[in-house]
């Protein structure tokens, strides 16, 4: 799908900033108490010679960066992205303050350096995680020769051997990219994942009402036609009787000539067809042709094969399933894009399958990518670097088809199905169904039409 259909697919609300205050508070709280505690015990409980006074101060600064937070914004007010890195920024200082008074590196508590960095890479941008790493690896540099060492009463400087203190600091800096570059890495793949099955949601409804106001159309179509044929023929008698008085005459013509526009136009409107009992199943020839239509007159000629695989096979009369009208309507789309001059919609059927293949004489997919396709937001074509349609719009294809019961698979080449002696170049959509999962079960006489919603 086009790049500006797929951003309207989206609500508004998906590009708001993603940190809320209370949860960067809430956590800085947590760290707050686990410093104050460490620091307590370290220096009363274990006798350590500490600057106490001066690493309560420095936790006291986190405190009142706390309740300064706190009231200049409500809890629930979401950062910007630059006042988000601010904040982590300021935790990574502090952090770094307080190792700096309680020995450096030496201090098992570095280990901490980490939570800056990933919290950035949950909620940033690659470009504010890749700054703070660089700033964390440059402060655990420095740390690991300039800091106030942790003694004993007696004297003994608790300090790492220079091997321990240099393999401690890069355990420290490959746990910080590792983590940091996984957490990245696994909330982007979340959130396109999310984002993805909210516009599937959003397309699927769409195609939803769209048909609930075809069917709304062609009912007032039919239930208008007479009260419109009767309003015809009175003023056509009308016409008549007035011989020879040319304004009144001309009057009811054009009543009439309106009276017939409305008919055409409602006609026009309706021509999807009622929505009733009636229209629940189709042949699949014709859901096809109807998920084609918006693109038969884009410049590309579509041609249609239907064929049994197997000899008695009846055709099959499936279900009209919005998923599977919106998803078979993608990929034809999809291949018209692409397509030079032409477009094969194939139809094989047996007694327990049914496949359709969309098939376009394009460039097809680049081979890098194929093992991708169906994933959402894949934004990468190398014959069509200007096209960005090719991420979204086959995820909503894919998922919407799968919901009905197919299996989709993506290829590329020339492909000879079923001894049509045609080859067909370029990129290859099949859709295979289990033919219980779609045929139309013969229920018995169809009963009342159902009202719409």
């Amino acid at each position: 799908m086009p790049d500006a259909s797929t951003h309207s697919l989206l609500p508004p609300e998906t590009i708001l900033p993603r940190v809320r205050l209370n949860t960067l508070v809430n956590l800085r709280w947590l760290a707050i108490l686990g410093q104050t505690v460490t620091v307590v015990a370290v220096g009363l409980w274990l006798s350590l010679e500490i600057h106490l006074g001066i690493c309560l101060l420095v936790i006291g600064a986190a405190v009142v960066a706390n309740l300064v937070a706190m009231t200049v914004y409500p809890p629930s007010h979401r950062l910007s992205e630059a006042v988000a890195f601010w904040f982590l920024l300021f935790d990574l200082m502090q952090l770094s303050l307080l190792l700096f008074l309680t020995g450096g590196l030496n201090n098992p508590f570095a280990l901490l350096f980490m939570a800056p960095v990933t919290i950035s890479a949950t909620s940033l941008s690659l470009r504010s995680t890749v700054v703070l790493a660089v700033v964390a690896l440059i402060l655990m540099s420095l740390l690991g020769g300039f800091h106030l060492p942790v003694q004993t009463q007696t004297g003994v400087v608790l300090q790492l051997p220079p091997l321990h203190l240099l393999g401690f600091w890069v355990s420290i800096a490959i746990g910080t990219l590792f983590v940091s570059g996984f957490a990245f890495r696994l909330t982007q793949e979340t959130e396109a994942m999310s984002k993805a099955l909210l516009a599937t949601q959003t397309a699927l409804a769409r195609e939803q009402k769209l048909q609930d106001l075809g069917g709304v159309v062609a009912a007032a179509a039919h239930e208008l036609g007479t009260p419109l044929a009767t309003i015809t023929l009175v003023s056509s008698e009308l016409a008549e009787e007035l011989e020879g008085q040319d304004s009144l005459q001309e009057d009811a013509r054009l009543i009439r000539q309106q009276a017939d526009r409305c008919r055409d136009i409602l006609r026009s409107m309706g021509r999807a067809g009622k929505r009733d009992l009636h229209t629940q199943s189709a042949p699949i020839e014709d859901i096809l042709r109807e998920a084609a239509s918006p693109h038969e007159d884009r410049g590309k000629v579509i041609l249609y094969d239907f064929d049994a695989l197997v000899d008695g096979a009846a055709r099959p009369v499936i279900r009209r399933l919005p998923e599977m009208i919106h998803g078979l309507r993608n990929l034809i789309q999809n291949a018209v894009d692409f397509a030079e001059e032409r477009v094969w919609v194939d139809v094989r059927w047996s007694l327990d399958t049914v496949t359709v293949r969309v098939v376009d004489d394009g460039p097809g997919y680049p081979t890098e990518v194929i093992s991708r396709l169906g994933d959402p937001f894949l934004r990468s074509r190398r014959n069509r670097p200007d096209y960005e349609g090719m991420g979204l719009g086959l995820f909503i294809a894919k998922t919407l088809l799968e919901r009905t019961g197919a299996t989709v698979a993506f290829d590329n080449g020339s492909a000879n199905w079923a001894g049509t002696g045609r080859d067909r170049t370029g990129a290859i959509a099949e859709v295979t169904w289990p033919r219980a999962a779609i045929a139309q079960q013969d229920a018995g006489p169809l009963g009342p039409n159902v009202l719409l919603s």
